[in-house]
């Protein structure tokens, strides 16, 4: 998303240093996916970009420690995903621009002013954890298992979007008549 902007505002011969910030491990593999897509774009490392990564392993009590590595490494641009990460780095500059991605509900969790015009350091993709996606998703688990009537939930309280999630989650299941089982883990 950035790439394009980027290459409008870099000078010819300047290699552009991006900051991945990562709350999971490399062996998500969702940055070789991003490598790919700057590839596509014509930004190579090593030729016009060179990528440092931080992955915090899905501890997010590391991601303000790595965001402030990544500050002071004086990067042009920071990639955040997802809400955690995104959050860590905007608590660590005003100033280096801010792609976030697949962040749950940017506006509820303080990320951006709104989503039409976020203001700030900080702008990207999101993803909704209202009704209607979580609506939709027991919905489909409906239909796939009609004769469900008790469903599991999976969270870690410390990320910052759960307790937006959960009340989506709430509302959807009481009005499909399923009853919620909520289990929090926050590591392994």
């Amino acid at each position: 998303f950035a790439a394009p902007i980027a290459a409008k505002s870099q000078p010819a011969g300047k290699v552009l240093r991006i900051g991945y910030l990562s709350s999971s491990s490399p062996a998500s593999g969702f940055h070789e996916s991003f490598r790919q897509g700057l590839r596509e774009l014509g930004w190579v490392e090593g030729q016009n970009i060179v990528i440092d990564y931080r992955f915090a392993d899905g501890r997010f009590e590391r991601l303000p420690e790595l965001a402030a590595e990544l500050v002071r490494l004086k990067v042009d641009i920071i990639v955040a995903q997802p809400t955690p990460a995104a959050l860590a780095a905007r608590n660590s500059t005003g100033s280096i621009p801010i792609v976030m991605i697949n962040v749950a509900d940017p506006v509820g969790v303080g990320l951006v002013a709104g989503l039409a015009r976020p203001a700030g350091n900080v702008t990207g993709t999101a993803f909704g954890v209202g009704l209607e996606t979580f609506g939709k998703a027991l919905e489909l688990l409906k239909d796939a298992v009609p004769k469900a009537r008790y469903v599991a939930v999976l969270s870690n309280p410390a990320n910052p979007s759960q307790a937006l999630a959960i009340r989506g989650l709430k509302v959807a299941a009481q009005s499909l008549g399923l009853r919620l089982l909520l289990l929090e883990a926050s590591g392994p």
